[in-house]
């Protein structure tokens, strides 16, 4: 393997770094968006059935800001219990686009790996077929030679498609989770609204 990296010159480092960027980011984005730690089953019922109206609720209401995303919006949904629907409904957007923006962190990074991991691999391709050429003396070209450097300038291509592929699955992935979160929070927290305002027992 070593000896690949070697031969495919320059070029291949900044894949070899694309591609321990990329990895890292997959793991910590598998991690983060377990649907059990953004929307836990059962939360929106603990919240309605806990809070009291007119009492305290500064712990409830701290506990579920700390607790997931979800929590967070109804934790920004219920601040607001007091005031009117549409003010309840305007808190909860406020905190829900908080929280989408901290879902799809380093989504953009994993998505830009993906796109360009191809054209840094055709780059590393021409520099090496232009070496390669560059260093082919007139009347001495050996075929043999000239097809193993071919094959090397090769690799980066090959090696900028093999970082390509899953990242862009696992950054499509990715997205359609977070989209997919967001609807749930925002079905959950019209809920609330409806249960705080008596339109929904």
């Amino acid at each position: 393997m070593f000896e690949i990296v070697k031969a495919a010159g320059w070029p291949i480092w900044p894949l070899l770094l694309a591609s321990i960027i990329s990895v890292a980011l997959i793991i910590e984005r598998l991690v983060a968006l377990r649907r059990s730690r953004i929307v836990p089953a059962g939360l929106l019922q603990r919240a309605v059935g806990e809070f009291r109206r007119g009492a305290d609720n500064s712990r409830l209401l701290d506990d579920l800001d700390r607790h997931s995303p979800l929590g967070s919006v109804l934790a920004a949904g219920l601040r607001n219990v007091g005031n009117s629907r549409e003010i309840m409904k305007e808190s909860i957007e406020e905190a829900g686009s908080a929280v989408a923006h901290e879902l799809s962190r380093y989504l953009t990074t994993l998505g830009t790996i993906a796109s360009i991991s191809p054209l840094m691999g055709l780059f590393g391709t021409v520099v090496g077929m232009i070496e390669i050429f560059g260093s082919q003396a007139p009347g001495t070209g050996n075929p043999q030679q000239l097809a193993h450097g071919i094959s090397i300038a090769l690799y980066n291509t090959g090696f900028g498609i093999f970082i390509a592929i899953p990242s862009m699955i696992f950054w499509r992935h990715f997205r359609a989770l977070v989209d997919g979160y967001v609807v749930d929070m925002e079905q959950q927290a019209v809920r609330l609204v409806e249960y705080m305002h008596g339109d929904r027992k």
